[in-house]
């Protein structure tokens, strides 16, 4: 269990986000919103999946009331330690989008400090593109996301390319910048 200030573990994740996420360019689209401050970032102190689902709902009616906000980011700082719990919290939360009619309007993203996508070995370099300081469900708004697309040449290379930087730059890099992500303050 995480007993940090909310603020520090904010902090925690927007540095993860500046040094990891944006500065090697995995999402190139999260500069934008990072720049402008249109990302909300919520803290959970929930540590079991119900409770989370609630509010995932409310995030959900935030985004849909505060247009200017783009994205939410649900940092789950205890309860979600295990990879395994966490990928069903993922699916429960997919089933509620589609069973409050949100899919097409808004799907989750999902990053995890022991994220390891399937058929890659846990040590593989190309898991840090989805490994953060907590675990963290990320609300995204299909329409600015499809925008975005748009305007980027290739967008299907985007994940081979991140792919291909994590293993060039390694596992130390990507592990230096989580630990260091720990000593930020707000």
């Amino acid at each position: 269990m995480v007993d940090l200030p909310t603020d520090n573990i904010i902090a925690s994740v927007r540095y993860w986000l500046s040094q990891t996420v944006i500065g090697y360019n995995f999402c190139p689209f999260a500069r934008r919103e990072f720049v402008k401050n249109t990302i909300n970032y919520t803290v959970s102190s929930s540590n079991s999946i119900e409770p989370v689902l609630y509010e995932l709902v409310d995030e959900l009616t935030f985004l849909e009331q505060n247009p200017s906000v783009e994205t939410t980011l649900i940092i789950l700082p205890q309860g979600f330690q295990s990879f395994d719990d966490y990928l069903d919290l993922v699916d429960y939360s997919n089933q509620l989008l589609e069973r409050l009619e949100y899919s097409g309007v808004y799907q989750i993203a999902s990053f995890h400090p022991d994220y390891c996508f399937d058929g890659l070995d846990k040590d593989d370099p190309a898991n840090y593109t989805n490994r953060s300081p907590y675990p963290i469900l990320h609300i995204l708004r299909e329409a600015s996301l499809d925008r975005a697309l748009e305007n980027y040449d290739d967008p299907e290379s985007i994940p081979d390319n991140n792919v291909k930087l994590a293993r060039e730059k390694g596992v130390a890099t990507f592990t230096h910048i989580l630990k260091k992500s720990f000593k930020t303050e707000p």
